[in-house]
């Protein structure tokens, strides 16, 4: 199979279990993410976000990325001991991966330490550059300004 770039759109901020949390969706060019894999992946959610540790900003982004075929992934990333990300995954209809079916609206998590794949990790490179731009470079952290800046919707991949 080819490699090809897949379609970002960026649904804006929410707050989840105490947490700012940055949305960004990964679809399939030519099939967009099923409103019930949204639904489910957005009530999962709060199961793979921490408790704010008190002195961090309670920041998250979330990407939710349906794959090619029927698999989707949930992946969290929240920033914690002011400079470091966690992530935490939960993935639907993967048998490979241990999936209980192929239905991509039933989440489980994910019991392998992954951080993302190559479309992912785009989101991944733009939080990172936009955590020190907003919170750790200027003399006052400007969370707001994080929670606005967001990667560009349109291709992902390369």
């Amino acid at each position: 199979m080819a490699f090809h770039d897949k379609e970002l759109t960026v649904p804006g901020a929410v707050e989840i279990a105490g947490r700012h949390v940055k949305r960004y969706h990964i679809d399939q060019p030519d099939r967009r993410l099923e409103p019930e894999v949204v639904e489910a992946a957005y009530a999962y959610l709060p199961k793979l976000l921490p408790a704010p540790d008190g002195t961090t900003p309670p920041a998250s982004w979330v990407v939710l990325h349906r794959g090619a075929d029927s698999g989707a992934y949930l992946l969290a990333y929240s920033w914690f001991f002011d400079n470091v990300v966690e992530c935490r995954i939960a993935i639907a209809g993967q048998p490979a991966l241990d999936c209980p079916d192929d239905n991509p609206a039933h989440f489980v998590p994910l019991d392998r330490p992954g951080v993302g794949c190559v479309w992912e990790l785009g989101v991944l490179e733009h939080e990172r550059a936009a955590w020190v731009r907003h919170l750790l470079a200027p003399d006052r952290p400007d969370l707001a300004g994080y929670l606005a800046d967001t990667r560009a919707e349109g291709p992902v991949g390369r």
